[in-house]
């Protein structure tokens, strides 16, 4: 029993470990007509300069310069995910008029 305990809890760290941080969806890179909500938080390809990933940020900064006043597909608020990925838009340069449908 004891071994298969410490089975269960070192799987549950691996597989902790191995989970991909967060991507920021741009839709493809596809023109839009409504925001989809994004899912999850931003990690550090966009929020720590020492691994920024530049064509993500670029992504992140164009889809929301482009796009960032469309209301939400499914017509619903900005949810917390979808606020973090302004703030990091905002952190990196961007303009707060250019984020509205996610700053409220």
């Amino acid at each position: 029993m004891r071994r298969l305990l410490l089975g269960l809890a070192l799987l549950a760290a691996v597989a902790g470990c191995s989970s991909e941080p967060a991507v920021f969806d741009n839709a493809g890179g596809e023109p839009v007509t409504c925001l989809p909500h994004q899912s999850g938080e931003p990690g550090p390809a966009y929020t720590d300069p020492a691994q920024r990933d530049t064509a993500r940020v670029f992504a992140l900064m164009r889809f929301h310069t482009e796009h960032g006043t469309l209301p939400y597909c499914d017509g619903e608020p900005a949810g917390d995910s979808d606020r973090a990925w302004a703030q990091v838009y905002l952190d990196l340069g961007g303009r707060a008029e250019k984020v509205t449908s996610a700053l409220g």
